[in-house]
């Protein structure tokens, strides 16, 4: 098996990779989507998260209002921090749990966007980062999500930067350029890279 940290900061691109590596046939871990079960109705987590930052933070059935603690936690690192403190065990739970049934000799993608920011590069064999230009990641953000500039500037700025990202990456992938560039680097990277590397952990392991 051959684990992979792909990550990259909002408006880069990462999902495109991610779509690509598991229509290749990779086992893609999401750990956004795992975040987002982690505290649906009825769960641990979302009692936690409750009791943490109070009943505002849920909607009139009963589900996260996930824009209301984004205001909360945004802008307060502390309450950042305490949410974090909450989710990212039991996302971590879910993740190996997921990694662990994956089959041998897979190419296991964990899609994780905080990878530099939390301290995980070491947990994989391999780091994969998507980058982008500013300003074409500004654009983006408004073209695609609706968000005023200002607002796509802040979401940019408060994660790591390209040094930091550049620090752990084993491969980068520039997406400044189109869908279609991008698509062709990670074909080269499945196949050229990702591909024969698994191949050598299986030799190893079966040796």
């Amino acid at each position: 098996m051959l684990t992979v940290g792909l990550t990259g900061g909002i408006g880069a691109g990462k999902s495109t990779v991610s779509a690509e590596l598991a229509r290749r046939g990779a086992v893609v871990i999401d750990a956004d989507a795992i975040s987002r079960a982690v505290v649906e109705p009825g769960t641990p987590g979302l009692a936690a998260v409750t009791e943490a930052f109070g009943p505002d933070i849920l909607q009139a059935d009963g589900s996260l209002d996930r824009p209301a603690l984004a205001r909360v936690v945004f802008s307060d690192p502390a309450a950042r921090a305490r949410l974090n403190a909450i989710v990212h065990p039991l996302v971590g739970v879910e993740s190996s749990r997921r990694q662990a049934a994956a089959p041998p000799g897979a190419i296991v993608v964990h899609d994780v966007p905080l990878i530099v920011e939390n301290g995980l590069a070491d947990r994989y064999d391999l780091v994969v980062v998507v980058g982008a230009d500013e300003d074409v990641r500004v654009e983006r953000l408004m073209r695609d999500r609706g968000m005023e500039r200002e607002e796509a500037l802040a979401r940019i700025r408060a994660q790591a930067d390209d040094d930091a990202r550049r620090a752990v990456a084993d491969v980068w992938l520039d997406n400044s350029g189109t869908t279609a560039d991008l698509l062709d680097a990670v074909g080269r990277l499945w196949e050229e890279r990702l591909v024969p590397l698994a191949r050598a952990a299986g030799d190893h392991a079966g040796g």
